[in-house]
């Protein structure tokens, strides 16, 4: 429960707190995967692909940009990243003229080749959408890593990687899916500034 609802400061500070002992229990192991996948899919010019509802959504827009722009080092090749939520036209095209559980994976069908990655991110792991494009993408000889919170829901079953947010609050699993990527993106920049 959350704590100290009459002030101000100390929520904060108790929601705070909350956020450093989430990501204080993530495993690093599990961070340190996702690093080794997408440095490999760096070295092998595969492309990255981000799905995500709603906050999420938000979440793998944010990621796309930083592997695109944040991880840019002058001389080196770049990431291929792209985030399936930023195209709304053909996304509600999709959700109008099919269903809403097909706005990722029709997108996929498109553009998905062996060996890309598609991150998943999803605070319950349960959104069909998000389920039927990791399924395609395992389907096609692609890697797929989940963005995940609560207990992993039925996403953390079929990604064959994951970071799973400790937490059962929303707020809390967004705000750390936020700050991972921002961390992985920076360190990223730092490897591939090593090449």
């Amino acid at each position: 429960m959350w704590k100290n609802k009459d002030n101000f400061g100390l929520f904060a500070k108790s929601y705070f707190s909350e956020l450093c002992d989430a990501f204080s229990n993530i495993p690093e192991r599990d961070m340190e995967e996702l690093i080794h996948l997408l440095l490999s899919v760096y070295k092998h010019g595969k492309q990255i692909f981000l799905i995500g509802n709603g906050g999420s959504a938000a979440t793998a827009s944010h990621f796309a940009n930083d592997l695109s722009k944040g991880t840019k080092c002058s001389d080196k090749k770049r990431f291929k990243a792209f985030s399936l939520t930023d195209n709304i036209p053909l996304v509600t095209a999709w959700a109008n003229d099919h269903s809403f559980d097909e706005i990722f994976v029709e997108q996929l069908m498109n553009l998905f080749h062996p060996g890309d990655i598609l991150i998943a991110i999803s605070g319950s792991g349960n959104s069909r959408n998000i389920l039927k494009a990791v399924e395609y993408a395992n389907a096609h000889q692609g890697i797929s890593f989940g963005f995940i919170g609560f207990q992993g829901g039925k996403l953390k079953e079929i990604v064959q990687k994951s970071i799973v947010v400790p937490s059962n609050k929303q707020e809390i699993i967004e705000d750390i899916h936020l700050v991972l990527e921002h961390i992985i993106c920076k360190f990223l920049k730092f490897k591939i500034e090593e090449m």
